[in-house]
């Protein structure tokens, strides 16, 4: 692989030398391909580390449109020298810009901590518009795992599409980040205020 493609995929993706050059060989040289298999090998990396304690970390701050939007956000790893690493730095500040920037705004971290009740409330509604289409039970129930999922993605910031790279989630983005710091990362919690809301 030449120097020229291996060094256009570390800048794209921030992945090591070797990591890249595995990439591109694996990929016959083509580069969306590479970057595909970076995320993938990040995603393992990151579930691989998902089950250490995240005791460390910092809270970054976000302001918005002039002062008219902030966000707090909680993120942790695992060292104090991660926490100061600038590679977790940009992305407590790419979390903080997503959560303002988003529209709808998130309301939780993950699709766990939704409560049934609110997904059974929204389910109820999916399923009485698709009623009315006068669909057979089945495909109504098909129509309403879909929107149900679309409703969790929109409500749910590790789900969402990245605001910079709508084809990566925020979950990819933070593997993407374990992998490269290496160590496990956990997005804790975020408050979003806007001005005038009560």
């Amino acid at each position: 692989m030449g120097v020229n493609a291996i060094k256009s995929l570390r800048e794209k993706t921030g992945a090591g030398i070797m990591d890249c050059k595995t990439a591109l060989q694996e990929s016959g040289g083509d580069v969306e391909k590479a970057i595909d298999f970076l995320r993938k090998k990040g995603l393992a990396t990151a579930s691989k580390k998902s089950g250490r304690a995240t005791e460390e970390g910092c809270i970054g701050s976000y302001i918005h449109f002039g002062g008219k939007i902030g966000v707090l956000i909680e993120v942790n790893c695992e060292t104090d020298f991660v926490a100061r690493n600038p590679e977790f730095q940009t992305l407590v500040k790419d979390l903080g810009m997503q959560v303002a920037g988003s529209n709808p705004p998130p309301l939780y971290v993950r699709k766990e901590e939704v409560p049934d009740d609110v997904i059974e409330k929204e389910r109820a509604i999916y399923k009485a518009q698709a009623m009315e289409s006068k669909k057979p039970a089945a495909v109504i129930e098909k129509i309403a795992d879909g929107k149900i999922n679309k409703y969790l993605q929109s409500i749910c910031l590790l789900e969402q599409p990245y605001l910079k790279d709508p084809d990566m989630t925020i979950a990819e983005l933070v593997a993407q980040t374990v992998a490269k710091v290496g160590e496990n990362v956990q997005v804790r919690r975020f408050v979003r205020y806007q001005l005038g809301e009560t």
